[in-house]
């Protein structure tokens, strides 16, 4: 992937890419010529004006790099809304939060079918720091659901007034920046970035404490050292990230939806060479170099991990399942019956794809998870009636 150079790509966004390059041979220059993995992955995300986060590229869909469940299809949303809308329920109503909201597809498609159910929350919040993504979401709800733009608020910060509410979290974790590692005979190794000819290539650094408690955290959790020359993630930020989310949720639910594991199942000795994954022009591989900026750089999640840090944070575990599971206990099969019902065959045959997308183990239905965090709440969950994997965690 890494040889791979599209001679269609813009003149604009090959600049962007050059330069942001230059700041990080700049940055690795000024540290003895490396600089940790995080930071690099740090940079190439959310350098602002030049990140792939922080850009004016196009991201999500058919015309970007990667398409999320609410591109896939209105169901997904259409699905989450009604779990929101039995929380709201039993909180009494509140707001509804939404944490990297992308194209605004998940909020228009959730607050249309909200509104159906006549449980409209007070507002819906959505977390946004990319001024170019919050006026593709401001066309999306415009086009979608105009009338309700009044609800929608956007924050560049956590919420300062925090109220009763549901917070909705796709495909965020996955692009907190992570540390890699590597396992040596002489203890752990930090994975590091330098500059090689044009490009940029793997080093070995020192392991601070840091990074050296938290991988013997990790192999103290698995009741045996991993291997040597075993590589593999962990994201050290995930603490103090969820406890500022902890801290912003007065009441309610947060539910996180991302593709990922339970510890036990993250560090598998087949999982040795780690589970970073990049994203271009619909294309997934494993190569965090190729054109930085342009390109999406994720890694799986540990949702051990997560639910820690959430107890750290003082917030309850109410409940971790399969993105499959999730989707038809909150309701996406009596969506999708009323759907198949009124359409014609090739719209039948379009519906019966996105939910076998959706919820089949062989595709999103396994590899996504859904875990339910929350505060002071005490009513119903219906996404986690059919499976609930809290004990695997």
């Amino acid at each position: 992937m890494s040889r791979y150079d599209p001679d269609d790509l813009d003149p604009a966004a090959r600049e962007a890419s050059r330069r942001l390059c230059e700041r990080l041979r700049a940055a690795m220059n000024e540290s003895g010529g490396a600089m940790p993995f995080e930071a690099f992955m740090d940079r190439a995300l959310y350098e602002p004006g030049l990140g792939y986060y922080r850009g004016g590229a196009a991201r999500f869909g058919a015309g970007g790099d990667f398409a999320t469940a609410p591109e896939l299809s209105p169901l997904f949303s259409r699905t989450l809304a009604r779990q929101a809308a039995e929380v709201l329920e039993h909180l009494g109503g509140g707001d509804i939060v939404e944490l990297g909201p992308g194209t605004g597809r998940l909020a228009a498609d959730a607050l249309a079918e909200l509104e159906q159910l006549d449980r409209l929350p007070r507002r819906w919040r959505m977390l946004e720091v990319s001024a170019a993504l919050r006026q593709e979401q401001e066309q999306a709800l415009a086009c979608r659901v105009p009338h309700l733009l009044g609800r929608v608020e956007w924050l560049e910060r956590l919420p300062a007034d925090p109220q009763p509410a549901v917070w909705i979290a796709n495909e965020v974790l996955d692009a907190l920046p992570v540390r890699r590692f590597v396992k040596r005979g002489d203890g752990v190794r930090e994975l590091g970035v330098r500059p090689t000819g044009d490009g940029f290539t793997w080093t070995e650094l020192p392991a601070d404490d840091g990074l050296q408690q938290a991988v013997a955290g990790i192999e103290a959790r698995l009741d045996a050292p991993l291997p040597e020359g075993y590589v593999s993630e962990v994201c050290t930020r995930l603490t103090p990230f969820l406890r500022g989310l902890a801290d912003a949720l007065q009441q309610g639910v947060m539910l996180w939806l991302d593709y990922g594991y339970p510890r036990r199942e993250y560090y598998l000795s087949e999982r040795h060479r780690g589970t970073l994954l990049c994203h271009f022009r619909h294309r997934a591989h494993d190569d965090p170099f190729f054109l930085p900026g342009l390109q999406d750089i994720t890694a799986f999640v540990d949702f051990t991990a997560v639910a820690d840090a959430a107890l750290a944070g003082g917030l309850e575990v109410l409940g971790y399942t399969p993105q499959g599971p999730f989707l038809m206990a909150a309701g996406l099969d009596q969506l999708a019956e009323t759907e198949l019902a009124g359409a014609d065959a090739a719209g039948q045959l379009a519906i019966s794809n996105q939910v076998q997308r959706l919820t089949h183990p062989g595709d999103m239905g396994e590899r996504f998870k859904v875990l339910a965090l929350g505060r002071g709440y005490q009513g119903p969950l219906s996404g986690f009636t059919l499976a609930d994997r809290r004990g695997t965690l």
